[in-house]
């Protein structure tokens, strides 16, 4: 949106157009303005079957709408996402939250309480 507000939105499609792949991380962690959503899927229509996209996110396909606003633009967008790709779902327990909880707990062998083996 920066780029496009200083005229440079040109410039910076072109550079996105030289890459190999493309990450879009955590889409949908914060909902995007209507702007923010039209520029978003003109650069996934951009790299669509250009290049290589990788798109990870929390959110199932269902509730993209509350992200980008827009049934008609939601459908668009996922349609090119989805055509000739891979989804890979993960579940279980989010590793950053693991790694979190770990951290928490009381270094053990540094109280005296217990050995380390």
């Amino acid at each position: 949106m920066e780029a496009r507000e200083e005229r440079d939105l040109l410039r910076l499609k072109k550079q996105l157009a030289k890459f190999d792949l493309l990450i879009l991380d955590e889409l949908g962690y914060v909902p995007a303005s209507k702007l923010g959503s039209e520029l978003l899927f003109d650069v996934i229509s951009t790299a669509y079957e250009r290049l290589s996209l990788i798109v990870t996110t929390n959110l199932p396909f269902e509730n993209w709408t509350e992200v980008l606003g827009s049934e008609r633009l939601t459908g668009a967008t996922l349609d090119r996402l989805t055509h000739r790709c891979h989804i890979l779902e993960a579940s279980g327990e989010s590793y950053r939250l693991k790694d979190a909880k770990r951290r928490r707990q009381p270094n053990r062998s540094s109280n005296g309480s217990q050995s380390s083996k």
